[in-house]
């Protein structure tokens, strides 16, 4: 081991290990979560940061709806829509055999135009953000301008001078690739072993450079990394360590305070809100989160879902070396059919930034996934990528948990009747028809051998 430091004692001193090493399934709720109000002192950003990063947003939609039509109806934002699933919920809890208390939702981030998951909101955020810098400095736009005219030849020549990279198993180079060749910047993805051949080649079918490595999520990242050091006019997104994509990540929770609003849904002290987020590296759902709780403070409850083979960020926060300590030191090998999770070091700087606001973390196998994911397009009509089932086993985690969390943030059953559950979906929609097929199929298989046991 990496670390130097015998399993066994690892095991005797952090018991959960030893089922972690063992790909059981596993749920940690947080003994460290404290109150919002000291907590989000952790975090270098405040909500003055998210407002910021809103209304670039809103600067930018012109552009995005000339650029991109599938978002004219929306004004150019980038959205996704609020969905009940009553019919997996009644199914779940009847397999769990416990009551339904409170309703269970999906953010459909599966549905967020130009690259279909939650990686549309910080990857083109911080693509966005860059863009904006040049060309204020350029003398391309200037304060009060519309933003549209950045779709244009001669928007696109001048941005041809520089360059953006990125590494990425997959979603966050979809969304980098798509909006950085768009603008018209020269755009480089580092990509894993774990990314499907589909992204490559749409990424290639945008205009832009892609690498493979024959090697996991952190050497694409570091390959990338290297690479744009060595060239000035080049911007690497640190998935890592970025604050803009956290923070692009984190104006999805004002957005979501509207939609509940909307559908007549109370989020407070007596009305809790539970988030349960699929987490890789960390930056999409701590920056979801920060976002969530400078919204709702301590009404709202989130929790992190990992692959049980790739669970690097509960190992993280779990023995405190966050982003020191990497699944491959306790002998797991970081493979799994959720791409999008398949990450074996977490983000320090989100492990540290929200150790004190996350309430949990759970490991979900991919066999799991993908029963799941039959289960969610028979019962709701919703075809998600696997990676995307991951928060749907937290309402029953949470419902079924003993470790005496609920009793210490005084969720008692009244309360937990008027809960409200939200599963963040996190992608799907472009999924070619012929793989999602073979997902429900392998899914169906596993469904039908439960039941017939």
């Amino acid at each position: 081991m990496a670390l130097e430091v015998p399993l066994q004692t690892w095991c005797q001193q952090h018991p959960l290990i030893a089922d972690l090493v063992r790909h059981a399934p596993v749920t940690w709720f947080n003994p460290g979560v404290a109150p919002s109000a000291q907590a989000l002192g952790d975090v270098p950003l405040g909500a003055g940061d998210i407002a910021e990063a809103s209304a670039r947003l809103t600067r930018f939609a012109p552009f995005i709806a000339s650029a991109f039509p599938q978002t004219q109806a929306a004004g150019g934002l980038i959205e996704s829509p609020l969905l009940p699933l009553p019919g997996l919920q009644a199914a779940l809890c009847d397999e769990l055999d416990i009551a339904p208390l409170g309703t269970l939702w999906l953010k459909a981030d599966n549905l967020l135009p130009i690259s279909g998951s939650i990686k549309a909101r910080g990857g083109i955020y911080e693509v966005l953000k860059h863009a904006e810098g040049l060309a204020l400095a350029g003398g391309l736009l200037k304060p009060g301008d519309d933003y549209a005219t950045l779709d244009s030849e001669a928007a696109r020549a001048f941005f041809s001078q520089y360059s953006i990279a990125v590494g990425s198993t997959g979603n966050l180079g979809l969304s980098i690739g798509v909006m950085g060749a768009r603008l018209g910047l020269r755009t480089t993805v580092h990509m894993s072993a774990d990314a499907r051949q589909w992204k490559k080649d749409c990424l290639r079918a945008c205009g832009v450079e892609v690498r493979e490595y024959d090697a996991d999520y952190g050497v694409a990242v570091e390959q990338g990394r290297r690479e744009a050091d060595a060239d000035p006019q080049c911007h690497f997104v640190d998935d890592e360590n970025s604050t803009d994509l956290f923070l692009g990540y984190a104006v999805a929770a004002e957005r979501l305070r509207g939609q509940l609003q909307a559908a007549g849904i109370v989020v407070d002290a007596e009305h809790p809100l539970f988030v349960y987020l699929p987490c890789g590296v960390g930056g999409g759902p701590g920056g979801v989160a920060f976002g969530l709780k400078q919204a709702f403070g301590d009404a709202v409850h989130c929790l992190f879902a990992e692959p049980s083979h790739s669970p690097c960020m509960l190992l993280g926060v779990y023995t405190g070396l966050h982003e020191q300590v990497s699944v491959y030191d306790f002998g797991l090998d970081n493979h799994t059919a959720a791409d999008g999770l398949a990450v074996g070091r977490p983000s320090g700087f989100v492990g540290r930034a929200m150790q004190r606001l996350i309430d949990g973390y759970y490991t979900v196998s991919d066999a799991e996934l993908f029963r799941l994911l039959a289960m969610m397009e028979k019962l709701e009509g919703l075809a998600l990528e696997p990676s995307a089932l991951a928060g749907v086993p937290g309402m029953g985690r949470v419902l079924q948990e003993n470790q005496g969390y609920r009793q210490r943030l005084g969720l008692d059953e009244r309360r937990m009747a008027n809960a409200t559950h939200l599963v963040w979906a996190t992608g799907g929609s472009m999924v070619p028809r012929e793989e999602m097929d073979a997902y429900l199929e392998k899914g169906r298989a596993i469904v039908h051998g439960r039941q017939g046991r």
